[in-house]
């Protein structure tokens, strides 16, 4: 495949305003299509063993979609990623209330976060030859109760060896809470292949935050040992997910050890598999926390990019990103973005493949146990 970065109109805002669409095609086959509107990845192509592509990521085929859904497909979110318990946090002796969009918490930047604003985009030449695309936006201070400005941009490359590399940075002129994550939802099979629970999830991590029933998060780490939350072991996802608290997934901590070298390398946390087509994905980050999130949310009211609706468990998401409570709970990571010191992070998603695998009465068996569990939680 020849290397290319393209575009197109990909729609309008109501305001009149166009809605960019970029391709970015690697040697290695992968191909990646993001739109302005909240730095949206809207496809991501995939060889399987035999070399066949297919969309792993779901999403939409038309901007209105985007401009209705609530689910964040495949966009930047931010100003902070995750949920920020009771809408609130103190800084610097001052507090700033936020807006509730998840009662009692603040949901990913909040009701008009970086998710739903238009970024403006330029391809990049980069050393290595991978095409790339950098998207930027300017936050405003006040901005969804935020304070200061944030310029910030985000740069999405395709390397020959099958890697979808994200790298981030901004900076701002007053202290702020800041923390993006990339929230696509990855289904190895193909964005219309239904359930994910074919899928095998490793997770490199040893601990996770606690939560309440609302998935507020509560400032306590506990060791996943003994815990039905421990992916430490490649685990089949649909005996995993009926067991999981809330059937959503939870927050986990990002190890480095000193093998592993400075904080600006990334390091393994997760692998995804899925035997069936012998997608493999392997994430690395720089970031400090993994949010496993299993599409518990979606219920099929959204109509996919090939027709097929999408229902429960569609995607999963593996969101690198900082404690998102970190101006409250500092303990676990800082995440507060200060004048005249950038924040720079970097995640890779690897795609490969690996040999065929016999399917066993055992992972059908997984596939029923799992669809039974869901009719049960409906």
């Amino acid at each position: 495949m020849a290397i290319s970065v393209t575009s197109r109109t990909f729609g309008f805002l109501p305001n009149g305003e166009s809605v960019e669409a970029w391709t970015l095609c690697g040697q290695g086959d992968l191909v990646l299509e993001i739109i302005t509107y909240g730095a949206t990845v809207t496809r991501l192509l995939a060889p399987d063993r035999d070399g066949r592509l297919a969309d792993v990521v779901l999403g939409f085929n038309n901007l209105d979609s985007y401009l209705a859904s609530r689910a964040y497909f495949g966009a930047v979110v931010g100003r902070v990623a995750g949920r920020i318990p009771e809408a609130r946090f103190s800084l610097e002796g001052k507090t700033y209330e936020l807006i509730q969009n998840e009662p009692p918490n603040h949901l990913h930047g909040g009701v008009e976060g970086f998710d739903k604003k238009i970024w403006t985009a330029a391809p990049v030449e980069e050393p290595s030859g991978a095409p790339s695309l950098r998207l930027a936006y300017r936050s405003r201070d006040g901005e969804e109760g935020y304070p200061g400005v944030v310029d910030v941009t985000v740069t999405y490359s395709v390397t020959e060896g099958n890697i979808f590399l994200i790298e981030t940075n901004a900076v701002s002129d007053w202290p702020t809470p800041f923390g993006l994550t990339q929230h696509s939802y990855f289904n190895l099979a193909g964005e219309a292949a239904g359930s994910i629970a074919d899928h095998e999830l490793q997770i490199h991590s040893d601990e996770f935050v606690f939560t309440d029933e609302r998935m507020t998060l509560l400032g306590q780490v506990g060791s996943v040992n003994g815990r039905e939350n421990d992916f430490r072991l490649p685990r089949n996802l649909g005996r995993a997910i009926p067991l999981l608290f809330q059937s959503h997934g939870d927050l986990y901590l990002v190890h480095r050890t000193e093998q592993q070298g400075s904080p600006s390398e990334p390091v393994p946390v997760a692998r995804l598999v899925h035997p069936g087509s012998g997608r493999v994905l392997e994430v690395s980050t720089t970031e400090t926390l993994l949010q496993l999130y299993t599409g518990a949310g979606l219920d099929g009211s959204l109509t996919g990019k090939s027709g097929t609706s999408y229902a429960r468990h569609a995607g999963v998401c593996l969101e690198c990103e900082g404690y998102p409570d970190g101006a409250n709970a500092s303990g676990l990571g800082d995440i507060i973005l200060r004048p005249g010191v950038p924040q720079r992070n970097t995640t890779a998603y690897a795609f490969s493949t690996q040999p065929g695998m016999c399917r066993t009465n055992g992972s059908r068996q997984s596939g029923a146990l799992f669809s039974e569990a869901v009719e049960n939680e409906s």
